[in-house]
């Protein structure tokens, strides 16, 4: 899930950049209205793309929801500070 979402990060923030030179290297020329659309579409793209990073998956592990397996919620317990090393 989390290489799906980086790749999905990432593809949207190359389309923002792809739009965002497009807009001002080629598009200008023949409409500056059309390149001042594309930069706003460019521009609503980057926080899409982060919340779509780093948003949960149904099967990510949440900080303080227990795995099921003993010995990893030990570790993470121990780690968080909720139980004394030992």
């Amino acid at each position: 899930m989390y290489a799906r979402r980086r790749h999905v990060y990432f593809a949207l923030m190359g389309t923002c950049l792809v739009l965002f030179v497009l807009a001002w290297a080629v598009v200008r020329l023949w409409s500056t209205e059309a390149a001042v659309a594309m930069c706003v579409v460019a521009m609503v793209i980057p926080p899409v793309a982060a919340m779509t990073a780093n948003r949960r998956g149904p099967d990510d592990r949440w900080w303080d929801d227990p795995s099921g397996d003993p010995r990893s919620d030990e570790w993470w317990d121990e780690l968080d500070g909720r139980k004394p090393p030992g």
